[in-house]
């Protein structure tokens, strides 16, 4: 999950090239939305061996409400550190 500078935003997303997906967000050559929203932070991803698993939770995620990604979030990352520097 991504957020912006100010975590008023968060997006779900899923990609099998983690550090290249983040880096496009942090380029500005990502989706619309991140670019509208300037939403660049890596605060939390999970990883899956296999491709249905993954499409499966991030469309989970993606239906959950936004104070159960936050507390999901700050569960794995309670500095709400951006992790893209750690890959």
């Amino acid at each position: 999950m991504l957020s912006n500078k100010n975590k008023t935003v968060l997006y779900v997303g899923g990609s099998k090239f983690l550090k290249k997906r983040v880096t496009l967000h942090k380029e500005g050559k990502a989706t619309e939305f991140t670019k509208k929203y300037n939403v660049n932070e890596l605060l939390c991803f999970e990883e899956y061996s296999g491709f249905h698993d993954a499409f499966v939770r991030e469309k989970e995620l993606k239906n959950w409400k936004k104070e159960w990604k936050w507390n999901l979030i700050k569960s794995m990352n309670p500095d709400l550190k951006d992790l893209y520097f750690d890959l």
